[in-house]
Formats: structure tokens, sequence, C-alpha cells
């Protein structure tokens, strides 16, 4: 690696280590402090790459990049931040920064980048354009891992693009949100955002409708695996179409929509229009560091709607982070919300989120291990893994009504989609009273989406 490489970060450890792992690699080092500091070496024309923090003492780092590439347009730079949300990538992203990285960094990443940045000549950067950053930068789309860094790239690289995008992942877990920010982020943010439904695609005139409503904006269709066989057939007349000035097309499903599709639940033709680019949105499980992080969040959130200031106690927080979370972070957010209205004292205990979570599913979603194995066997070797997990210590007490918690839920969901939504059906498909039935929906909070099924 050969260069002079400018490394501006307030924390002298970072220096320090940047400085020695570059000159090891070959390159000249001039690191500051400061952010005028680099603004005069840059200026003066000193660097082949800069490498930047966005919090400095004497500015900030983000802010800095345009005037970087109106003096030396071409000059790469990697920013690094510790405000790890998806805001600092996309505002990274948006002010034509080379690579963004979170802290903590992995150093030989870094160093990768780095080489790439010093051998590849960036583009002439593009002006900022006007309301940049001006949109709600409340979304919790918060966290450091790994997997979501790479989301936050991701989206950060395909909110400018006309492909259409397909977002994966378990209910909870944002996917809306996701959609929302790629729009709200783009060159299409002064124009609707449309979430379609199935009532909207109905009728000779409901796809045109939509289209007007849309006006060249983005068209959301949620959880697009629910929708009738009709209903995906107008979606793919609609797509065929399109012409100028048409809308960005997401879309978005808490199911396979390719083993859908080999099933014959899902139309082929269109599952290939919609997959431009797939955006997997992972499960609180897969990201267990950003648990503290996002509880944090809700907390803040919810003293600014008024409610009392209050932290999780560190085993209560040991608590939270050991919870399997199957509804992800929408019931993250609720349960830190109850946790908050419950009680005036400002430490939340342990024994207060026990008595929250011991009333709230305990397990996974419930996963097959191959299409020719028994649900008996499935359960089994779920049920032996969580009390693997737990260590050699029991689980809260409870464990038999969360397990049938665990099962009742997605047996109701799937016999409603089977009929329909027809609760007579549906009650009558179970084997049990309506009344139950009723009381099971309301107690499960499940959405019953009327439709013809036709079967």
């Amino acid at each position: 690696m050969d260069g002079t490489v400018l490394v501006a970060d307030d924390d002298r450890t970072i220096r320090t280590v940047l400085t020695q792992a570059l000159t090891r690699a070959g390159c000249k080092v001039h690191a500051t402090s400061s952010l005028m500091t680099l603004m005069r070496w840059v200026e003066e024309g000193k660097g082949d790459l800069v490498i930047s923090d966005v919090v400095m003492p004497d500015g900030n780092g983000l802010e800095a990049l345009p005037r970087i590439g109106e003096m030396r347009p071409g000059l790469p730079v990697i920013v690094i931040s510790a405000q790890n949300t998806i805001m600092t990538a996309i505002q990274a992203a948006e002010a034509e920064a080379y690579d963004y990285l979170p802290k903590p960094f992995d150093l030989p990443d870094l160093m990768k980048r780095a080489a790439r940045a010093l051998e590849t000549k960036r583009r002439a950067p593009a002006p900022r354009q006007a309301g940049a950053g001006e949109a709600n930068d409340d979304l919790p789309l918060v966290g450091r891992t790994p997997q979501m860094q790479a989301l936050y790239r991701l989206v950060a690289r395909v909110m400018n693009t006309d492909l259409p995008v397909l977002i994966t992942g378990e209910s909870g877990t944002g996917k809306s949100l996701i959609a929302r920010a790629i729009h709200d982020f783009s060159d299409r943010r002064t124009l609707p955002f449309v979430t379609a439904t199935a009532g909207e695609l109905e009728g000779m005139d409901g796809p045109s409708t939509l289209l007007a409503r849309a006006r060249g904006g983005s068209i959301l269709f949620d959880e697009v695996s629910d929708l009738h066989d009709e209903a995906q057939a107008r979606i793919v007349r609609m797509l065929d179409g399109l012409g100028d000035n048409a809308p960005r097309v997401m879309a978005s499903s808490q199911t396979d929509l390719m083993r859908r599709m080999e099933a014959g639940a899902f139309r082929q033709d269109l599952f290939y229009r919609l997959g431009g680019v797939t955006i997997a949105v992972p499960s609180l499980r897969e990201r267990v560091d950003d648990i503290p992080l996002l509880a944090d969040h809700f907390l803040a959130r919810a003293e600014r709607d008024g409610l009392p200031l209050r932290r999780f106690a560190e085993d209560a927080m040991d608590l939270v982070r050991a919870y399997s979370w199957p509804g992800n972070v929408r019931q993250l957010e609720n349960t830190v919300r109850r946790l908050v209205v419950t009680n005036s004292e400002e430490v939340i205990t342990r024994a207060e989120v026990e008595q929250v979570l011991g009333n709230q599913p305990e397990i996974e979603p419930l996963v097959g291990g191959g299409d020719g194995e028994k649900l008996s066997a499935s359960v089994a070797k779920h049920l032996r893994r969580y009390f693997d997990l737990h260590g050699g210590v029991l689980p809260p007490p409870g464990l038999y009504q969360r397990i049938l918690r665990e099962v009742e839920l997605p047996l109701i969901e799937i016999a409603l989609d089977a009929t329909g939504g027809n609760q007579a059906k549906c009650a009558d498909l179970l084997g049990i009273n309506r009344n139950t039935l009723r009381k099971k929906i309301t107690d499960l909070d499940i959405r019953v989406t009327r439709r013809r099924k036709l079967m």
C-alpha cells in the first residue's frame, strides 16, 4: 500500500493505532485531532486518502465532506463514526464519502478498504441536494452489529436507484421502516409514499388509481405474500404497463417468497419483478449486542413523550439480552414502554423484567428441521435447545402456557389465512367454539383480514 493518509480523530488511541498500522503497510501518515487542521492539509494538497471521524471538537466530519470534494475532487474519504444509526450511513453516502465504517471497527477490514481507496479514483462528487437529512431521524433502525451496518450500507447504495426492492424479515423487525427510509432519503423524498392494500388493487381502475396516488414517488406492497392470486396478477399487469414517471416499487414479506413460489403459492412472474434488490432485515436474536442500544433508544423516546426517566439495572439488562424476542423490535419497544409506565422508580430491576417477560412468549418461532420431519420432533429439538441455552438453570415459571402460545399463534394465523379470514369457517376447521376463537384472536393480538378465498 502506497500513499499519504490524513487521519482525523479526537481519540488518541485510534490515531495511534491507525498511524502504526498504515505506516507498517507502507503509507505516510499525518494525524490530527482537529478538523480545522485536516481541512488546512487538504487545501494545501496533502494526502491521497482521508480517514475522518464524524464528531470532532471543532466541527463535524460529515459536514466537511462537500467542501473537501470542492477543494480536492477525487480525494477519497473514509468516514468512521460511533454514531451507529442508519442516518450516519445515509448522510455519508449523500455526502459522497468513499466508504463508511462504524466504531469499534475491525482494523484489517479498514486496512483493506483503505488500500482499495488508494488504488481507485473516486468519481467526481455530485452537489448535495437540498433537503438532505431533513427527514425524521428518529427511526428505531439502531445498531452497531455487523449485520445492521451491512444493512445500512446497502440501503444507502440502493436508495437513489430505480431497482425494485424486496425487504424480508420476521414480523416486528422494521421492514416498513426500511422502505420508508429508502424513500425519505432518496431523490423522491418530496413525492408521495404509498402503502398499497389488497383493496386498492380491486377493480379495473384499482392499479391506475394507485399509480395516480403515488405520482412518481414510491409504492410499498406490504406483506406481499398475503395477497391472493388475483391481486398478484393485477400487480404484474400494473408493473408491465409502467412508463415514464413510474414510481419506485418496493415490497415486504415475512415469509420466504421463493419457497412459496416453488410451492405454487406465489406467482413466479411477480417474484422476479419484485426481486431487483433483496434486503434481509435481521431478527433481534441475530444481533443481540444491539438490544441495549435499542432499549436505551426506547427509554429516551418514552422520556420525550413525558414519561418518567428510567434505566435498566445491569442484571435486568442481562435478562433482556438473554430473551429470544420472537416479536423482535416491536415487542422490545412495547416491553420497554410497559416497564416505564408500570413503576416510577428510576432503576428497572430484574424482578420487573421477569414479571413482564413471564407473560410473553419466551422461545423462538418453531422451525422444522426438514420437509419430512414431524412437528413433534421439531418441537422436541427446539425445546432441548431452549433448555440448553439456560446453562443448567431452569427457565422462568409458566413454561407450559408459553409453549402453547407459541404453537397456538401460527396455527390460528394460518387457519385464518386458509379460510380467507372467515372466523366461522376457521373455528369449524380448528374444532373450537367461535367465541373461543374470538377470545384467542384478541389475546394473541392477531390481525384478521377478510378476503375471498378461491378454495
